[in-house]
C-alpha cells in the first residue's frame, strides 16, 4: 500500500529513487534567464513587507513566504528536474531464478495452502510474472536443494528434496552464468537453509562480482502452533544398566506450560513414556529426561511428542540420538589405607554389578597388602603401581584413607597424569589420612582435586569432626550420579530423608571450575568443630563434587561413612539407595574415559551419499600422542560390505588421523578404526556408528527466515519480497544496473505530488487573505 500511494503522488516507486541519480534537463542559459527573472521578482514579493493599511507585519510576512515558495516551486520545475537511471536493455541480460526444490515447501502455513502454490501459480510459463521477466531478459531457471540443477521450465520441480544449501546453490548458479550478462539472480525460497557451514564466503563472492540476489520469502514468519524438538543431547556411551541422561531442546509456538506425552522408543519398540510441560517462551529451551541403558550395542534412541490440535508441522515433532551401549567390565582400582567399614560396604554395594570390577590393594600392615578381586597374580604384587603402564590400565581410580606420603612424588604426580593425560576417572573418599589432614596440600595431585587442599598435615588424631545432612543441589538433581529414585523429584526428596554422614575434613574452598552435586549442611543436632572450638551450627561443605581436569573427571567426596545410608536404624532392610547411588556414581566415573584410540563421526545420521568424515585420536602405552601409527578404518555396510580407509595424521595436530567415506546403503554401518603404533605389542582399536536414512531436517526450523533472505539481498544489493510485493521484481531487475543497460531520463517536474503542493500554495495564499479581510 505504500509503494502504490508513493507511485501515485511521485510518479515511480521509492526503489526507483534509490537507484537513480538527480539531474536538470535545462539548458544553463535557460536557468541563468530564470535566475535573473527570480532576482527581478525579489522587490515584488519585498513589498508586501512595506504596504502599509489593514495588514500587519506578520500578514506580510506570511503572504511574503507564501508567494517565495510558489515561484521557487515554479523555478524548479521550469530547471527540468529528472532522474538519470541504467536499465537493462530488453533481451540482451540474462536472470537466473532458482526454486526452492525442498520439502519443506510442502508446508501449508498460509491460508491452509502450501508454499509451493505460489512457485505453481505465479511461476507458471503463462503467469504474468514469467511473461514481464521474459520480456525484458532471457531468463534461466534452475531447481536447488543440497545442489543446483539446471530445468527448462519452472513446473520441473517436485519439491522432494531433503535439504537445502542455499549459499552453495546461489555460488553454483552465479559460476554457470558467469560468462554471460546478468542483471541479477532471484532465489525463490522459504530460506530453511540447513548447510552446516555460515554462506559467508558466497555472499563476498557475489559481492566482488556485483551480482545482485532478489530473495523472495514463502510462508510464515511465526507458526501460531508448533511444537519442535529441535536438538536431542545424550551421551555417545553409556555403560549396560546406567541410567542414561538426555537433555532435549523443546521449542514451542501456543503451547507454553502445557503437558504432553514424550513417547520414548529403543529402536522402534516403545520403551517408556513420560509427560513433560513444554517450557514458556519461544526460545528452545532444555527438557530432561532419564532413559535405562537396557540393551547392549549401538541404539538408536527416539524421542517423539505426540501431535497436538492446531500444530502446523508435526514432522519436528521427534529427533534421534545414537547411543552405544557397552556391555563392558570396567576396571577401577580402589586404594586404602587401612581396613575400615566404607570398604567393605563400598565393595558390597557393587558386588552384583557385572559391569564393574573393582580392584582393590588394602594395606593390612607396613609393605604388607591384601589384594582382591585381580586378574592375575602377578597384578598389584609390589603395591601401589610404579609405572604409567601399568596404572593407566585402569578405568578409574578411587583413593581411600590413606596419606600423602605413602606416594612417592612420581606416583603422586602419576596420579594427575591419570586424570589428565590418560582421561581416567579419579575419586578421593574422606577420612583422617585424606586431603589436607593427609598432608596432600602442595602434591602433584592436589592441582587435580576439585577442592583447595590447604594446610598442614595434622597428627593422626580426631582434630575436625562435622555431622552433615546431605542435599542434592540444582546441578546434581539433573546428574545421573545422584539419581537414587524412578525421577528428579522423588530422588531430591530420598536424599532429604537419609540419615546424617560424618566428615572429619575440613573443606572450605573449590576451584573455580568445580560442580557440586550433593552438599551437607549441619543440622540443628549435629555438630561441626573441632577439638576446643565452639559448634557452628551454619557450617556447610561438599559433599560430591566435581571437576573436569584435562581429558578425565576428578571427584571429591570428604566423607567417611556413606555406609550409614544403608545400615542406619531408620532404613528398611530391602532399601536399594546405598547400592543404587554407588553403582551410578562409579559408572558414571568410567563413563567417558578414552582409550589408546578413540574415533568420532562429523555425524552419526546422515542421509545417502552424504559424506562422513572420520577422526582418531591415537597414542601409545603411555597415552602418548603419536604420529606415525599405521591407521585404518575398517567400514562395514548394513548389507555385511566391508572397506578399508586408509586413514592419514593431520599434519596440524599431535596423534590426529583423518579420513572420509561416503555411505550407499540405509541402515547402520560400524567404522572399527585399529591402530598398531611403533613400540605397542598389541594394536589398539575403537568403533563409531553411522545410521544412514533420509533425514527430516527440511522440517526443523522450518519458519520462514526473513532475517537471513533480507540478509543475502541487503548485502548483495538486492532486494527481499513476500508474495503480495513480489509484482515489482522485473522492474527492480531491469534497474539493478548490471550487465548491458542504457541511460534513461525519467521527468520529475509533472509529478502529481508538485502540482498538488502548487495549488495548495495559492490557495492558502488566497484563503489566508479572505479571512485576514485583504482580499
Amino acid at each position: 500500500m505504500f509503494d502504490t500511494l508513493f507511485s501515485f503522488l511521485f510518479k515511480y516507486r521509492p526503489s526507483v529513487f534509490a537507484q537513480g541519480d538527480l539531474a536538470f534537463g535545462s539548458p544553463a542559459s535557460v536557468i541563468a534567464l530564470l535566475l535573473v527573472a527570480a532576482a527581478l521578482g525579489v522587490p515584488a514579493v519585498l513589498s508586501y513587507t512595506r504596504v502599509r493599511g489593514k495588514s500587519s507585519i506578520r500578514d506580510r510576512w506570511i503572504l511574503g513566504a507564501l508567494r517565495v515558495c510558489t515561484i521557487v516551486l515554479l523555478m524548479v520545475c521550469l530547471f527540468r528536474p529528472m532522474l538519470l537511471l541504467s536499465a537493462a536493455v530488453p533481451q540482451r541480460n540474462y536472470v537466473g531464478v532458482l526454486i526452492d526444490d525442498s520439502r519443506s515447501m510442502q508446508i501449508a502455513d498460509v491460508g491452509g495452502r502450501p508454499r509451493s502454490d505460489f512457485v505453481r501459480q505465479k511461476l507458471g510459463l503463462d503467469s504474468a510474472l514469467v511473461r514481464q521477466l521474459a520480456e525484458r531478459f532471457q531468463v534461466r531457471f534452475f531447481r536447488f536443494g543440497g545442489d543446483a540443477q539446471r530445468i527448462t521450465r519452472p513446473d520441473d520441480v517436485s519439491f522432494a528434496a531433503t535439504s537445502t544449501h542455499l549459499g552453495t546453490a546461489i555460488e553454483r548458479v552465479r559460476e554457470e552464468l558467469g560468462s554471460v550478462p546478468l542483471s541479477g539472480l532471484v532465489v525463490v525460497t522459504d530460506g530453511a537453509d540447513n548447510a552446516r557451514t555460515p554462506m559467508s564466503d558466497e555472499l563476498l563472492a557475489l559481492r566482488a562480482r556485483s551480482v545482485p540476489v532478489f530473495t523472495v520469502g514463502l510462508g510464515r514468519e511465526r507458526f501460531d502452533k508448533d511444537i519442535e524438538i529441535r536438538r536431542v543431547e545424550a551421551p555417545r556411551t553409556a555403560l549396560k544398566g546406567s541410567a542414561i541422561v538426555v537433555d532435549l531442546m523443546v521449542r514451542q509456538r501456543g503451547f507454553g506450560g502445557d503437558k504432553v506425552p514424550l513417547v520414548i522408543e529403543d529402536d522402534g519398540q516403545i520403551v517408556d513414556r513420560q509427560e513433560i510441560t513444554l517450557p514458556q517462551g519461544t526460545d528452545a529451551s532444555p527438557i530432561r529426561v532419564h532413559v535405562s541403558a537396557s540393551t547392549p550395542g549401538p541404539r538408536t534412541l527416539t524421542f517423539r511428542v505426540s501431535p497436538q490440535p492446531g500444530e502446523m508441522v508435526t514432522q519436528n515433532n521427534a529427533q534421534q540420538a545414537l547411543v552405544v551401549v557397552r556391555d563392558a567390565r570396567e576396571k577401577i582400582l580402589y586404594l586404602e589405607g587401612e581396613p575400615r567399614y566404607e570398604l567393605k560396604f563400598l565393595r558390597d554395594a557393587i558386588a552384583a554389578d557385572s559391569n564393574l570390577q573393582l580392584v582393590t590393594l588394602v594395606r593390612t600392615a607396613e609393605n604388607k597388602f591384601l589384594r582382591i578381586d585381580v586378574d592375575s597374580a602377578e597384578e598389584l604384587v609390589g603395591g601401589f603401581p610404579k609405572t604409567r603402564e601399568e596404572l593407566y590400565r585402569y578405568r578409574a581410580v578411587i583413593l581411600g584413607d590413606i596419606e600423602a606420603s605413602f606416594f612417592t612424588h612420581d606416583q603422586l604426580a602419576m596420579l594427575a597424569d591419570f586424570v589428565n593425560v590418560r582421561g581416567g576417572g579419579l575419586l578421593t573418599l574422606g577420612g583422617r589420612h585424606a586431603f589436607a589432614e593427609g598432608g596432600f596440600a602442595g602434591t602433584p595431585l592436589a592441582e587435580a582435586l576439585p577442592v583447595v587442599v590447604e594446610g598442614d598435615a595434622v597428627p593422626d588424631s580426631l582434630t575436625f569432626l562435622a555431622d552433615l545432612s546431605v542435599r542434592v543441589t540444582p546441578a546434581g538433581a539433573s546428574s545421573a550420579a545422584t539419581q537414587v529414585a524412578a525421577s528428579e523429584a522423588a530422588s531430591a526428596e530420598r536424599w532429604r530423608s537419609l540419615p546424617t554422614v560424618t566428615s572429619v575434613n575440613r573443606i572450605q574452598r573449590l576451584k573455580p571450575g568445580a560442580v557440586t552435586l550433593l552438599e551437607g549442611t549441619v543440622p540443628d543436632t549435629g555438630r561441626a568443630n573441632a577439638p576446643g572450638e565452639s559448634p557452628n551450627r551454619r557450617y556447610t561443605q561438599p559433599v560430591l563434587v566435581y571437576q573436569r581436569y584435562g581429558r578425565g573427571l576428578s571427584v571429591a567426596m570428604p566423607i567417611q561413612d556413606s555406609w550409614t545410608w544403608k545400615f542406619n536404624s531408620g532404613i528398611a532392610v530391602d532399601d536399594i539407595t546405598h547400592q543404587t547411588y554407588w553403582r551410578q556414581l562409579l559408572r558414571w566415573l568410567t563413563s567417558d574415559v578414552p582409550g589408546r584410540v578413540t574415533v568420532a563421526v562429523s555425524n552419526d545420521q546422515v542421509a545417502p551419499r552424504e559424506a562422513v568424515s572420520l577422526r582418531a585420536a591415537v597414542a601409545d602405552v603411555g597415552y602418548t600422542r603419536v604420529n606415525d601409527a599405521r591407521v585404518i578404518a575398517h567400514v562395514t555396510s548394513p548389507s555385511g560390505a566391508t572397506r578399508d580407509v586408509p586413514m592419514d595424521w593431520a599434519v596440524d595436530r599431535d596423534g590426529e588421523y583423518r579420513a572420509t567415506f561416503t555411505p550407499d546403503e540405509e541402515g547402520r554401518y560400524t567404522v572399527r578404526v585399529e591402530s598398531a603404533a611403533q613400540g605397542s605389542a598389541t594394536p589398539a582399536f575403537d568403533s563409531a556408528y553411522v545410521r544412514v536414512a533420509p533425514q527430516e531436517t527440511e522440517y526443523f526450523d522450518a519458519e520462514m527466515r526473513g532475517s537471513l533472505l533480507r540478509r543475502v539481498s541487503d548485502e548483495t544489493g538486492g532486494r527481499f519480497y513476500t508474495p503480495a510485493t513480489v509484482g515489482s521484481l522485473p522492474e527492480d531487475l531491469a534497474l539493478s544496473k548490471r550487465g548491458v543497460t542504457v541511460v534513461n531520463q525519467m521527468d520529475l517536474w509533472d509529478m502529481p505530488f508538485v502540482f498538488m503542493l502548487l495549488i495548495a500554495l495559492v490557495s492558502a495564499e488566497w484563503a489566508y487573505r479572505k479571512k485576514r479581510g485583504l482580499a
